[in-house]
């Protein structure tokens, strides 16, 4: 990568806690994944695409292609450094409202969550990972637009610098957080919120102390895209954490530290 091209990704990523867009599959390349993944969410079926695809780069060549792409990764070098981790993956996928059906209208009036309610609440991803130090970055790659309408992400500019803020429950039906965490409201002032708006095959990075959140699918489109988290290798797991097990994967540089283990193993290739 062009030396001023990486230190221009530093700088932003220091001063706001994120940096977008970045430009990683071309509008080819990315019909291609949509369409793996669209095999996949068939299989899986709708409900676990949500939240609960996880680490699929171990067992799925595509997902690994879509995590360890060197465009991607030369920014997160820029980063980090020349060290570089893969933590962990997980698909996001956020529906467009269904018609209402008895079924809907049931679970309404008993009180669950509804589809056209799925959200994301405010909070930050390192609260409950387990690191220390608490350092980690994910990158959001999107498989379909992620806009305004159907509900990109949204974060605080400069909010990771606080470090780690309080989490209480969220209020409203719909997290699609598994430990529906938010942080508490008086944190938070939405004012000053900026949308990544990301077109399909373009990638995000933010911060994990971040405070970022998106709202419901107001759209007729799906939203989907591919969180991939990337940490260095001075980093070691709480052994006290309630976080699932990390088996991160060493994709660049040396791991001196060995505080995971073994992480040279890779599934697949790395691409060239």
């Amino acid at each position: 990568m062009n030396p001023n091209r990486a230190n221009q990704i530093a700088r932003q990523f220091e001063a706001q806690g994120y940096f977008f867009p970045i430009d990683v599959f071309a509008p080819d390349e990315i019909v291609e994944y949509r369409r793996a993944f669209d095999t996949l969410e068939a299989q899986e079926g709708r409900e676990k695409s949500q939240v609960g695809l996880f680490d699929r780069h171990r067992d799925l060549e595509f997902v690994w292609r879509m995590a360890t792409h060197p465009t991607l990764l030369q920014c997160i070098e820029a980063i980090v450094g020349p060290n570089v981790f893969l933590l962990s993956s997980l698909f996001f996928c956020k529906y467009p409202p269904q018609r209402p059906t008895l079924a809907h209208q049931i679970k309404a009036i008993l009180g669950a969550a509804s589809a056209e309610a799925r959200f994301v609440d405010w909070h930050q991803d390192l609260k409950y990972w387990g690191l220390d130090p608490a350092y980690a970055i994910t990158a959001w790659i999107a498989l379909d637009d992620s806009d305004i309408e159907n509900g990109c992400m949204r974060a605080i500019p400069g909010s990771h610098r606080q470090g780690i803020v309080e989490h209480t429950t969220s209020s409203e039906r719909g997290n699609l957080l598994n430990r529906n965490q938010a942080i508490r409201k008086n944190w938070i002032d939405e004012s000053k919120a900026v949308n990544l708006v990301l077109r399909a095959g373009q990638a995000s990075l933010h911060h994990g102390e971040l405070s970022h959140a998106s709202n419901p699918n107001r759209s007729t489109r799906r939203r989907c895209g591919l969180a991939v988290r990337y940490t260095h290798p001075g980093v070691k797991p709480i052994p006290d954490a309630k976080v699932a097990a990390r088996h991160p994967i060493l994709l660049r540089g040396i791991d001196e530290h060995k505080h995971f283990g073994d992480t040279s193993a890779l599934p697949f290739s790395l691409p060239t």
